[in-house]
């Protein structure tokens, strides 16, 4: 279970991965050391799972943004589908779904000539039996991260963890 300590030192670390040992134990109300011992416990207990950067995706070649739903043949080409998805570098995230669909892709390329790759490569497993592609115009929220303050909003939570 985490305590208000913990979620403070999650929130800073969302929003600035770099954040000092010092800052984050002031914004827990614990000492650096105590922080220190906060973040590796979170760590081992699967809590935290890494610590990233976030680049700006156009920067780095991968400005057009999509989602793709996919209906697949049957359970027979499922594992073998999703391994070739967690191989692709443009397929960030992927969601097996309820409904008509059989997963939910997210992903991100350099243009619609680098989706219409991406479909390719899916098509050519086989395992493909008909998908429908969505390009966000744009991303008025994009925290990437859910908050570890689930039941307050962003204006309550305290000034020292504020993004």
């Amino acid at each position: 279970m985490l305590d208000d300590a913990d979620r403070k030192i999650i929130a800073r670390l969302q929003a600035d991965a770099r954040t000092p040992m010092a800052e984050l134990g002031q914004a827990a109300g614990l000492s650096a050391s105590a922080a220190h011992d906060r973040v590796r416990r979170l760590t081992e207990r699967g809590v935290i799972r890494g610590m990233t950067l976030r680049a700006d995706p156009a920067a780095i070649g991968r400005g057009v943004l999509g989602f793709v739903f996919v209906a697949l043949g049957g359970p027979a080409v499922e594992a073998a589908f999703v391994e070739t998805l967690r191989a692709d570098p443009a397929v960030l995230e992927c969601h097996h779904v309820t409904g008509d669909w059989s997963y939910l892709l997210k992903v991100r390329v350099a243009d619609i000539a680098g989706l219409e790759a991406l479909l390719g490569r899916l098509k050519a497993t086989g395992a493909l039996v008909r998908s429908h592609s969505m390009i966000a115009l744009s991303s008025p929220k994009d925290d990437g991260a859910p908050s570890p303050f689930p039941d307050m909003p962003l204006s309550d939570l305290p000034p020292e963890v504020t993004p």
